[in-house]
């Protein structure tokens, strides 16, 4: 493999570093943000390892910067910091996985290899309702020109919705798809928070995407005028 290591910690990034070359890769080290992110723009990667406290720039960052410039070289978080909520927004802006410091040689090989298995598959496609586009990749919604930040659950139920624009998707379905597999609160939520979504998508707009059926779920469709109070 090509690799980048992106790591400030210089006896950490020389110990990785050897030990990868020493399995037969080919390893390019930076130790700070604004040259890990030019090389990974203009370098021809495998791999990407990319730490998330840098000076300069910081690896979330960096890693915005590629997603939203097209450029889906895999990505693997390396860092000190362990809690869930860095993890989920590593996760969110296009992370393909995440290792906590400090971490086994030979599981840093192992996960090395499981996403050049996966390097071959296609980046995530922008999906699209009328002039409503999500991206997966990039974490981004727009109507027309105009970009609509969402909260990570918003975006969940919006793009379980335009996964399956035309069919009537039930409340439990989003549960699933959306939150944690152990959540055992009123599936009500659902309703709150697509509530949320029509004040964000469709108000502002003057349309009407989201189609309550009652006592059945819900619908995505081309927008049309919103009805009139």
């Amino acid at each position: 493999m090509r690799l980048l290591l992106v790591e400030d910690e210089k006896p950490l990034a020389e110990l990785v570093r050897r030990g990868l070359a020493g399995e037969g890769h080919e390893v390019e080290v930076a130790h700070d943000g604004p040259t890990g992110l030019q090389l990974a723009l203009t370098g021809r990667h495998d791999v990407v390892i990319l730490d998330i406290m840098l000076p300069g720039l910081s690896g979330y960052r960096i890693l915005q910067h590629l997603r939203d410039r097209g450029v889906w070289t895999p990505v693997l978080m390396l860092t000190a910091k362990d809690g869930e909520y860095d993890e989920a927004d590593a996760f969110d802006l296009g992370a393909d996985d995440y290792l906590t410091k400090p971490f086994s040689f030979v599981v840093l090989q192992a996960r090395l290899r499981a996403l050049l298995r996966r390097a071959g598959e296609a980046a995530p496609t922008a999906l699209r309702v009328g002039d409503l586009t999500l991206d997966p990749g990039t974490h981004r919604v727009h109507r027309g020109e105009t970009e609509i930040p969402l909260t990570p659950r918003e975006f969940g139920v919006l793009e379980h919705l335009m996964q399956n624009t035309g069919q009537v998707v039930t409340k439990t379905d989003i549960l699933r798809s959306v939150w944690d597999a152990h959540y055992d609160g009123e599936v009500n939520v659902v309703e709150v928070y697509v509530g949320y979504l029509r004040r964000k998508i469709d108000a502002p707009f003057g349309t009407h995407s989201i189609e309550t059926l009652r006592g059945v779920g819900y619908r995505m469709s081309e927008p049309a005028p919103a009805p009139p109070r």
